[in-house]
């Protein structure tokens, strides 16, 4: 996967995936395990979650070319007829 983040942000998630496991599941994991469940949801999840956001920002710049379209279309100007 193409995913690159900074030492600073992987490190946040890593932490955050602590976080989750000892608040939500009372279990402590460790920092090594806590980069396996990131490098797992890198790899087997995100892939989904970044389609939906590519096909999300395809539909707002369809429907702005569109908005755009109509607002060029009102600029057309009558041709009268002899």
């Amino acid at each position: 996967m193409f995913i690159k983040f900074s030492k600073e942000q992987q490190q946040l998630m890593i932490s955050d995936i602590q976080y989750f496991f000892s608040h939500e599941r009372d279990e402590e994991i460790t920092e090594f395990a806590a980069e396996r469940v990131l490098d797992f949801v890198k790899e087997s999840l995100a892939p989904h979650f970044y389609n939906v956001a590519i096909q999300d920002a395809k539909h707002v710049v369809e429907q702005q070319f569109s908005s755009l379209e109509d607002e060029i279309l009102t600029l057309e100007r009558p041709i009268k007829n002899k």
